[in-house]
């Protein structure tokens, strides 16, 4: 069976192995980490990325080690996805889950390992070094043995190695044209590409998915940039929610496997002793809604005017689907009251 690589292991992060393989590669074997296609598309090149040690460095600048074997296999992912994103959120949902999955935890990864190592010289000391976070390091240790399926044909064994939605905005309303934004703590990203958002929870081997089955399907409309920041906050309240890491063991392939596969992970959740997720409490839910509605002016105490239940702009004040518009105009009230 493949050996796979554990660079939690003396902590081997820079540039001078593949990420994927330790294997030692030169200079400039490397690839970005937010992909070139992407860059020129929304002309992120030298536009700024402000890291937790309060320094900052560029789109461009984000590189990953790569073994030059392993080029061809990320660049047909890469043109797989950028067809898709050019095509639309259509086009997106119609791909594989765990090829969006592993092109999101790519870049997620790239993020998180130049956190890494920033913060051996930070301009800042952060007060929770993500190297000292023991919690944070494993669910980092499994989310990498997930993304194995970069460097080899992989067949998740009846899971999908994290939850991946995709969902439409609506372009009559303003909005940036790209945006990302991140949790490294809850393992969660999410990146707006024209009229695209594409929101990933990246270990949670498909639960949260489960869980948002309901408001997933509720929310296949184009959508206010109001109505997306409130499923992100859902989708990132369920993250933080969420109180296991899977276990995950990986096996050589067997006629049962998916063909043509060199390596099966299985994913294994010890429900017994552990709680899947927290109980739900809407204070500190409405806190999760105030940090991505503050661009509309919406306030903690707007939002839990109603204690019981915290305001909503997917859902009208029956509980039903509302449009963009009805949100729009719903917004207009609640700035114009306040």
């Amino acid at each position: 069976m493949i050996t796979l690589y554990d660079p939690f292991e003396g902590m081997q992060f820079g540039l001078g192995r593949c990420f994927l393989t330790g294997q030692p590669v030169g200079p400039h074997d490397t690839i970005a980490v937010f992909p070139e296609w992407l860059q020129a598309a929304y002309d992120l090149a030298d536009r700024p990325i402000y890291l937790l040690d309060q320094s900052q460095t560029t789109y461009a600048a984000l590189r990953l080690p790569l073994a030059p074997a392993l080029h061809p296999r990320l660049a047909a992912l890469e043109a797989r996805v950028q067809a898709a994103a050019q095509a639309g959120p259509a086009a997106l949902r119609a791909l594989p889950p765990a090829q969006l999955w592993q092109w999101v935890g790519k870049i997620f990864y790239g993020i998180f390992v130049t956190e890494l190592l920033q913060q051996q010289e930070p301009l800042i000391k952060p007060q929770y070094p993500l190297a000292e976070n023991a919690q944070l390091v494993q669910r980092f240790r499994t989310f990498f043995q997930l993304l194995q399926g970069l460097r080899v044909p992989t067949d998740y064994a009846d899971f999908v190695p994290g939850s991946v939605f995709v969902l439409e905005a609506d372009a009559a309303y303003d909005a940036p044209a790209f945006e990302y934004d991140d949790d490294l703590n809850t393992l969660v990203f999410s990146v707006k590409m024209g009229n695209a958002v594409v929101v990933a929870t990246l270990i949670d081997i498909g639960l949260i998915g489960k869980a948002m089955r309901q408001v997933t399907a509720d929310a296949q409309r184009p959508l206010h940039p109001a109505q997306l920041a409130e499923f992100k906050a859902r989708t990132y309240y369920a993250a933080y929610l969420l109180g296991v890491v899977p276990d995950i063991y990986p096996r050589r392939p067997t006629p049962a496997d998916a063909p043509g596969a060199e390596l099966v992970l299985d994913a294994l959740i010890d429900d017994v002793t552990s709680t899947i997720f927290s109980p739900w409490e809407n204070l500190a839910y409405g806190h999760t809604l105030t940090g991505l509605w503050h661009r509309w002016g919406l306030t903690e105490e707007i939002i839990l005017r109603n204690p019981f239940q915290p305001l909503s702009l997917l859902y009208n004040a029956a509980g039903a689907p509302q449009s963009a518009a009805e949100a729009a105009e719903q917004l207009v009230v609640l700035t114009y009251k306040s």
